[in-house]
């Protein structure tokens, strides 16, 4: 019983997830719309105590040990708790919103917002940057003409990084173009044949689950 009713369950709602796409009675689509709505929301809260539970766990467990780098763990630890304790009480995304502690210091608005703004974007904004040279110098190793398509490739590649950069226009007043081609259209036609490809295999691994053929997620019982 512990195995079947999970199963049916699955069965129930995927055969039923796939039949809205094809009836579009008022009826049909507002039932799904429900679910959808509710189960999201649920899936949304048990994956925020599992996240929560598991990231507390983990580097609770490595300051203990003092493992390697352990210090930034308390810098995670405490950046979740000034988050939650401004986000929960502190204002929300208008300036205005009055929460249970103060919002303001001086001339500082504090709240979630603020975080967002000024701590965030620019920590993403400089893991980006980072990011983008280490492409570029992985690209420089790992792109070598030991053939016809690693020699595409790597000329590919550097038409596309040269043509992104101001300079190229003082080069050939085509390159930007050019490079803005490869991205639409070869790129794109690869994009797109890789996406079918998923599509394909996402397609098939959810008939196998909803037909229980495959119930790894049960525990591993075949």
């Amino acid at each position: 019983m512990k195995r079947q009713f999970p199963l049916t369950l699955v069965l129930v709602f995927g055969i039923f997830g796939i039949v809205t796409y094809f009836i579009p009675h008022s009826i049909v689509q507002n039932t799904d719309e429900l679910f959808r709505d509710n189960t999201l929301r649920m899936v949304g809260v048990f994956g925020i105590v599992l996240g929560l539970s598991s990231l507390l766990r983990h580097h609770v467990e490595k300051i203990r040990r003092h493992s390697k780098y352990w210090q930034y763990s308390w810098v995670t630890l405490v950046s979740l708790l000034l988050s939650a304790v401004i986000g929960l009480f502190g204002g929300g995304m208008n300036v205005r919103a009055k929460g249970l502690i103060p919002t303001h210091i001086g001339g500082f608005s504090f709240h979630i917002q603020t975080l967002f703004s000024y701590i965030l974007v620019p920590i993403s904004a400089t893991m980006f940057a980072i990011l983008a040279f280490y492409m570029a110098s992985a690209a420089y190793r790992s792109f070598r003409a030991r053939n016809l398509e690693a020699t595409l490739l790597l000329v590919a590649a550097f038409i596309v990084m040269l043509g992104s950069v101001p300079l190229s226009r003082q080069i050939l007043d085509t390159l930007p173009g050019f490079a803005q081609w490869i991205l639409d259209v070869p790129n794109t036609a690869a994009k797109r044949g890789i996406a079918f490809g998923v599509g394909l295999g996402s397609l098939a691994t959810s008939l196998k689950i909803i037909l229980g053929v495959e119930r790894g997620w049960l525990g591993g019982e075949k």
